[in-house]
């Protein structure tokens, strides 16, 4: 069987989560300003052929996904941050615990961009600006939530019972 640090203090486990949620919404905040005083006119290439940085609006989910469902995606993202919270009363372990940070501050980042960017009810574009090739353009909350759902399948697999 495979040992997994479990976080058991309450507070512990509420300051982890939320200091990388702030430290999420804080660098998504900064880069999305970088964004929209630096790439609105013109392409940046980072890497020729592989990465730049290009500004762009989104009024959907990550990735591009469900346009113009900005009220819908306020009023997940505020009950996921709930449930997370909510969840985290109980021990987890410790990549649980990170996994729950990214996804309230990739949540909180974009939800910020919906309600400050709209002229209406959290219909607010969400400020994308890193592009691959033949990939949504992105952003550093789109990307934390991602990560975590990568760090939630690792902490999956370390408690999957012995096969033997």
């Amino acid at each position: 069987m495979c040992d997994v640090r479990v976080q058991t203090g309450l507070k512990a486990r509420y300051a982890t989560a939320v200091l990388i949620a702030v430290a999420i919404v804080a660098l998504d905040l900064v880069t999305k300003r970088i964004a929209a005083l630096s790439f609105v006119d013109e392409r940046v290439t980072v890497i020729p052929g592989a990465l730049w940085f290009t500004y762009g609006e989104n009024p959907g989910a990550a990735f591009s996904l469900f346009q113009n469902a900005g009220p819908f995606l306020g009023v997940a993202a505020l009950i996921a941050i709930g449930v997370i919270l909510f969840a985290l009363r109980k021990p987890r372990p410790v990549g649980e615990v990170v996994a729950f940070g990214l996804v309230m501050g990739g949540a909180a980042g974009n939800l910020i961009d919906r309600i400050a960017r709209g002229s209406g009810w959290l219909d607010g574009h969400v400020i994308d600006w890193i592009q691959f090739p033949n990939f949504p353009i992105f952003n550093i909350a789109d990307s934390a939530v991602t990560i975590a759902v990568v760090v939630m399948f690792l902490v999956a697999m370390r408690h999957r019972p012995d096969d033997g």
